[in-house]
């Protein structure tokens, strides 16, 4: 059974409202990876090395990494040796399923370090105006829908306008939101948080931080800060460390994470904004070169339109015209 077959039947045992999320948030890139893949496959018949540099390029343009390219690449190779494929259209299922394997690691653990007993703390760091405080706001709908009790911390004290961005979400998800005046100590919202977190015997607290101060290594510094406050009141913690980037910059994003991977220990990345962008394949970098797993993606702007993610439903939505094409065939 080829991978496009065993992907669709993995796929309708999930829930339809899922994966037509992805499919409507992955549209363009869809439209623009697959797109362009099939112009390759009908200019080239047969698999060769022009065929090959030409895919290289491809999937560059579309913000999977030059490291993963190449590494991509010569595991297309040597698949297509192996399996001795000659003709450029059964590559396309070989290219689907070493994108799959590359997002789905041995010993993944994709989805959220919830404690079993007592509170979970997930702090959430990324710079101003990737979507941050909306991130948390859907983040703690999400956890709401799952019957947790949450609670809000307004760690970005230094932002004008973050805490009451945050309340406002809070107000919407209906959810109590911890803070003290604009410019405040972030560490100290951190300890009033908790302490009020843990009196209310709450199931999970979100904690937004700060994402710019004025340079890098002060707010590397000031999130170094609110960590330790977190593991001194709570041993163990934070249990996630969440970074939200921005699907729609690019590499700038690979950039972030490298930065912010070094102070703070990151768990899991928040992808927003991929219904915006049509090179999604920054996921496959940031999975593969980064090797932190993505936990959530943002497919739109509803309120359950941050999804867990999930590499199958991901590969599918990237696929899915070409997926349903074979499926019928068969």
């Amino acid at each position: 059974m080829s991978f496009f077959k065993k992907l669709k039947e993995k796929i309708t045992n999930q829930t339809t409202e899922v994966t037509d999320k992805f499919k409507e948030g992955l549209e363009k890139t869809r439209d623009s990876f697959v797109g362009k893949m099939n112009e390759l496959v009908y200019k080239y018949r047969k698999v060769d090395e022009d065929f090959f540099e030409e895919l290289e390029e491809l999937l560059i343009s579309s913000d999977v990494g030059v490291t993963t390219v190449m590494e991509l690449i010569d595991q297309l190779k040597d698949e297509v040796r192996l399996r001795n494929i000659k003709d450029t259209k059964e590559i396309q299922p070989v290219i689907s399923e070493k994108l799959a394997e590359l997002l789905e690691k041995e010993g993944d653990d994709i989805g959220l370090n919830l404690q079993e007993d007592g509170m979970t703390v997930i702090l959430v760091v990324g710079v101003n105006g990737v979507g941050k405080t909306t991130s948390i706001g859907k983040l703690a709908y999400h956890l709401k829908q799952q019957g947790k009790s949450v609670m809000l911390a307004a760690g970005d004290t230094f932002r004008a306008g973050a805490i009451e961005q945050l309340e406002v979400w809070g107000d919407r998800v209906g959810v109590d939101v911890i803070k003290q005046q604009e410019g405040s100590d972030p560490a100290a919202v951190m300890y009033d948080a908790l302490k009020a977190a843990k009196s209310r015997s709450i199931d999970v607290l979100l904690c937004d931080t700060a994402g710019r101060l004025q340079n890098k290594v002060n707010l590397m510094n000031e999130l170094e800060k609110v960590k330790r406050v977190i593991e001194r009141e709570v041993p163990g913690a934070p249990h996630e460390v969440l970074l939200v980037l921005d699907a729609t910059t690019g590499q700038n994003a690979m950039s972030q994470a490298k930065t912010f991977g070094q102070s703070t220990d990151v768990s899991g990345i928040v992808l927003t904004k991929l219904d915006g962008t049509a090179k999604g394949g920054i996921v496959l970098a940031i999975r593969h070169e980064l090797d932190i797993p993505v936990k959530f993606v943002g497919l739109g702007e509803k309120m359950d339109d941050l999804q867990e993610f999930d590499a199958e439903q991901f590969v599918y939505g990237l696929f899915r015209e070409l997926v349903e094409a074979e499926v019928e065939e068969a």
